[in-house]
């Protein structure tokens, strides 16, 4: 059970309450809610991780994937599954983040730099410079900042989820929305979010 009850709907602001109700009841839409000066930006900052990013769709699965493995987040982690295999993560890259595999050999060069780096991130307050070399090889320097970001507003998410104990009450397809309304909200899943820079085979 959630260890806070949903807001109560008498507190939460009009513009606030017009802008949530285009979202599905998810428990964690309502436990955002509690927040209502942030919610707001709050979700129009997860649109900004689908579709201003030049970081590949299939590289930001990845990160959000392994934030959730280190930050411990099984609802970040549910939800993640079918959007990352809709962005071309297979089920075997899936199992070596959820094993903590990080060194295997099964892993691509790049992809294997890309997790290091993230679950260090997740870790510790800084990374090597060996690992950051590493990332470099496979990132520029705007994706390596996008890199952090990503991984700092999952962090949150899950941090959420994880303290207040939301639970899962749905996992949603990767082309169903759940941070959805218009033009400035999102939608957790690929299919549903305006293209990214092309729309290339490896984002979607």
């Amino acid at each position: 059970m959630p260890r806070l009850a949903d807001p109560d709907p008498k507190n939460i602001p009009d513009d606030v309450r017009e802008f949530l109700a285009v979202l599905p009841p998810d428990p964690l839409v309502r436990m955002l809610t509690h927040s209502a000066g942030t919610v707001k930006p709050f979700i129009r900052l997860a649109k900004a991780q689908f579709s201003s990013l030049e970081l590949p769709a299939r590289s930001r699965e990845i990160v959000i994937l392994t934030v959730a493995e280190y930050a411990g987040c099984e609802f970040v982690a549910a939800q993640h599954r079918p959007m990352s295999e809709a962005a071309g993560v297979d089920e075997r890259t899936r199992r070596l983040i959820r094993g903590r595999e990080l060194d295997s050999p099964e892993l691509s060069t790049s992809d294997r730099a890309l997790i290091r780096f993230t679950a260090e991130v997740v870790r510790r307050p800084t990374v090597s410079d060996e690992l950051f070399d590493q990332a470099r090889r496979f990132l520029t320097e705007r994706e390596i900042v996008e890199v952090l970001q990503v991984a700092g507003y999952y962090w949150s998410f899950s941090r959420v989820c994880t303290v207040l104990e939301v639970e899962i009450t749905k996992v949603y397809g990767a082309g169903e929305p759940v941070l959805t309304g218009g033009s400035d909200t999102a939608r957790l899943g690929p299919a549903g979010v305006p293209g990214e820079h092309g729309d290339d085979a490896g984002a979607h």
